[in-house]
């Protein structure tokens, strides 16, 4: 499973040959969200979580918006242009 980026207790993995729309699996403590990526026009959203608190949930969406064009690209790199 590669994790394309660490940052602040919080892994976020893109698997390769996975399925649209671009998404990361954002990993801490046993919990997982799921994070559409989105694009130049939308920003990331939340597309499910499994036992993510609400402050790590707003935590890893604020960070995968910061960092979006970069998991674009890694994303990109990992499963094509999406």
């Amino acid at each position: 499973m590669p994790t394309v980026l660490r940052q602040d207790g919080f892994n976020f993995v893109i698997y390769p040959d996975d399925h649209e729309p671009s998404h990361t699996h954002v990993k801490k403590a046993g919990t997982e969200v799921v994070i559409n990526l989105g694009n130049e026009n939308t920003g990331p959203h939340e597309r499910e979580n499994e036992g993510m608190s609400t402050q790590n949930r707003r935590k890893a969406l604020q960070l995968a918006g910061e960092r979006q064009a970069y998991l674009i690209a890694q994303w990109r790199r990992l499963n094509g242009n999406a």
